[in-house]
């Protein structure tokens, strides 16, 4: 096992989440047995220790850091965040921020995270607004190892400006290169239209940027029928939008779970043909399944910033915690802070300033 492996250090928000703290102690306790590094679990210290005691676990590689306070989902995160400074969530990203973690991961109030982070984690320089990145699945037309792809923002703002949606770009190019093994990754805007000038000032001046780009594997823009067809290994748009895609993926599996035990229940043929289709349904539920991916990071950060579903399970929050620390060791924030550094030297934004919202 490599030195480095072995000195990553990842703080975990024990407190954060609907099914926190059993599901995210249970989670951590089987990272601390399949991976390397160390793991801070960031909460109320007895809870997480009687739990720890019903499960398998590497004592060594697991240290509480205890404090009473969280802040819970239905919490509005501006005002608990100021409420609450010693809450998890807070204290998790305050461990990334004074070096005694490489990455923090929560499962918690996601608007109370991504100000956290924002208050106490550094932003790579020149980065203005930070993004979060989502996984999901899609038909794989480029022919992958893999038939995922990237998508940013998805919620980490409502509105972006022309500067950060390039910096999307480049963020998303460098992660999805990291995550998918691909040197050099093709990116998409999606828009209303394949046409260049379509999609207002905004998606426009990011199309000419981008096209200018040798940096950027740019394949033009996409629309939103073809979004799941995977045309691009990362998809750019605005995080209102990018929220809006990645919920009607969701609830389309959920949609054909449900379907399938209605037509179960209605007629015979109906059944006999849910029995045939059920390996395609339970491969559809398998491709949108979250804990699958562990969770999305939010880039801009000197360090690396995971948010697990809200729902995450034991699984989830494992594979959450292994990508925090696999991102860590491939320097992926070091990657794109001297990717941000390159596009800032070129001053291709000099021209689009006064133009961006």
């Amino acid at each position: 096992m490599n030195n480095l492996a072995e000195k990553t250090v990842i703080a975990v928000d024990a407190m954060g989440g609907d099914n926190a703290p059993e599901e995210i102690v249970k989670g951590v306790a089987t990272a601390s047995l399949e991976s390397p590094g160390r793991f801070i679990l960031v909460g109320h210290e007895e809870r997480i220790s009687k739990i720890l005691s019903t499960v398998p676990h590497n004592s060594p590689r697991i240290e509480i850091h205890h404090t009473d306070e969280y802040i819970a989902m239905e919490e509005m995160p501006r005002e608990a965040v100021r409420r609450k400074p010693k809450a998890s969530i807070v204290i998790a990203s305050k461990l990334c921020a004074e070096g005694r973690a490489h990455g923090v991961v929560s499962a918690g109030n996601t608007g109370a995270y991504v100000l956290a982070a924002s208050l106490y984690i550094p932003r790579i320089a020149g980065v203005r607004k930070t993004a979060i990145a989502a996984v999901y699945p899609t038909r794989n037309l480029q022919k992958r190892k893999d038939h995922f792809a990237l998508l940013l923002d998805v919620g980490a703002n409502i509105h972006s400006s022309i500067e950060d949606m390039v910096q999307f770009a480049l963020m998303g190019k460098i992660y999805a290169s990291d995550i998918k093994g691909i040197e050099d990754p093709t990116v998409a805007l999606l828009n209303i239209g394949k046409e260049s000038y379509k999609g207002g000032e905004l998606l426009t001046s990011v199309y000419k940027i981008l096209e200018e780009l040798p940096e950027v594997n740019f394949i033009g823009n996409i629309e939103g029928n073809e979004v799941m067809l995977g045309l691009s290994d990362v998809v750019v748009t605005e995080g209102y939008v990018g929220n809006i895609v990645t919920k009607t993926i969701e609830g389309m599996a959920e949609m054909a779970s449900h379907f399938g035990r209605y037509a179960f229940k209605r007629r015979l043929l109906w059944r006999l043909g849910m029995i045939a289709l059920s390996g395609g349904i339970k491969k559809l539920k398998s491709s949108t399944d979250y804990s699958e991916y562990g969770g999305a990071p939010l880039l801009g950060f000197k360090e690396i910033v995971i948010k697990a579903h809200g729902r995450s399970k034991a699984k989830a929050i494992t594979n959450a915690v292994k990508l925090a620390a696999k991102s860590h060791r491939d320097d992926v924030c070091g990657r794109i802070e001297r990717a941000i550094a390159g596009f800032e030297s070129k001053n291709y934004m000099d021209k689009y300033r006064d133009s961006a919202p």
